[in-house]
């Protein structure tokens, strides 16, 4: 247990003792201390928290204009800045009275390489239209990577990209892109409202932060088979379970439908899982990854996703990865990338060719270390990422495209 004076803390003093202490998490409920995730662990921190003043930090949270929306909904999701660091909260009912869960995001600048990422994932956002579906369990690093592909993207092509979240957790700065993000809840009521609007906005890209209903699932794909790249997350353990979960969603009579413009739109299915590396004192992502052969797509039609695994194994030369090859090529890697411990950094110079950049931009130092074998602990609950906004707007960024 952490010791403290201070037994009648706000947020304010949470989400700063946290950050001291390198946690990721912040859970809090009435009548019990708060906890902190300190590497996947909980530690207990401070006093019991009573139900009047964790009804106060609520209320500062969702604001008295939202606070009937949430006695309705039972939770609330909103993302804001608190001392500095930019947090995701989850304000939720439990049987206790109230209950919240904050997530503590760092700033930090995603790219592939800094991610650690394979470089063959910057492939995928080379295409123009299609699917490319994120999936994992929660907290295995999605919203990272899918942060990762979008500045890819934002690093190398002037495209049009809009992002569909609820909460905003990543915010872009506009490189080579032009970037609008919409936030569920704040700037549109829904995520199929969002996608509707979307397709009159003349988007190039867009980003939905998860499909969690058949109704964006079909706009998503819809989306994808009408020249756009769409990139989403969905829950599931394996790419198979990923394209399986989605046809699933619909009724049967329509299944054979949905498949099709499945195998038709998809790009690639990334499925990803965080294994903490003890020697870097990081975690690593540990990736499959599917694409679509003449097989894999006649599978997905047939709905015969079991047979999908053995095409995977057989199909490295397609650039295809199973979990098993992907560990075997992070054991022979050497240049690693150890995130800086300040809380901003640039992003690299050489990522944009000269007379293209929208902003001054510093090169960041990697590290090299031997190869070894990844270490299968338990990962921490540090590496969350930010991309910082830029506040200059349209008229900045025009003024210096021209």
């Amino acid at each position: 247990m952490f010791n403290t004076e201070d037994t009648r803390m706000n947020l304010n003093a949470l989400v700063t003792a946290a950050k001291e202490h390198g946690a990721s998490d912040i859970h809090l409920e009435s009548s019990l201390p708060a906890a902190f995730r300190i590497q996947s662990n909980l530690q207990v921190f401070g006093e019991p928290i009573g139900s009047n003043q964790l009804h106060a930090m609520a209320l500062e949270v969702v604001g008295e204009d939202l606070w009937p929306q949430f006695l309705g909904r039972g939770s609330f999701d909103v993302s804001k800045s608190i001392e500095g660091v930019r947090c995701r909260i989850n304000v939720l009912k439990t049987a206790r009275g109230l209950g919240m869960a904050i997530r503590l995001l760092s700033a930090f600048q995603a790219t592939v390489e800094r991610l650690n990422l394979h470089p063959d994932l910057k492939k995928l956002v080379a295409n123009h239209h299609g699917l490319i579906l994120v999936s994992g369990p929660t907290g295995s690093g999605k919203s990272s990577t899918m942060a990762a592909l979008i500045q890819e993207i934002n690093l190398t092509e002037a495209r049009h990209i809009i992002t569909v979240e609820q909460p905003v957790e990543y915010q872009f700065k506009p490189q080579r892109s032009f970037i609008r993000q919409r936030e569920v809840g704040r700037d549109t009521p829904s995520f199929e409202q969002a996608l509707i609007d979307a397709l009159r906005e003349d988007p190039d890209v867009l980003m939905v932060g998860e499909m969690r209903d058949p109704e964006t699932m079909r706009l998503t794909l819809n989306a994808s088979e009408t020249g756009h790249l769409v990139l989403a997350t969905i829950h599931s353990a394996s790419t198979a379970e990923a394209l399986q979960r989605m046809v699933s969603a619909f009724p049967s009579e329509i299944q054979n439908a949905i498949s099709a413009q499945l195998a038709d739109s998809l790009v690639a299915v990334i499925c990803q899982r965080l294994r903490f590396d003890v020697e870097l004192n990081i975690r690593l992502p540990e990736c499959e990854i599917l694409r679509p052969t003449h097989a894999i797509k006649n599978f997905i039609r047939r709905h015969e996703f079991h047979h999908i695994m053995s095409s995977l194994e057989t199909g490295a030369d397609h650039g295809m990865w199973t979990f098993a090859r992907y560990r075997a090529w992070m054991a022979s890697r050497r240049d690693w990338y150890i995130p800086a411990k300040h809380p901003k950094e640039a992003l690299p110079t050489d990522d944009i060719p000269p007379g293209k950049r929208l902003s001054s931009l510093s090169t960041p130092a990697a590290v090299s270390v031997p190869a070894r074998a990844v270490s299968s602990s338990q990962p921490p609950g540090t590496g969350r990422i930010e991309i910082e906004p830029d506040d200059g707007g349209l008229e900045k960024i025009l003024k210096k495209l021209t």
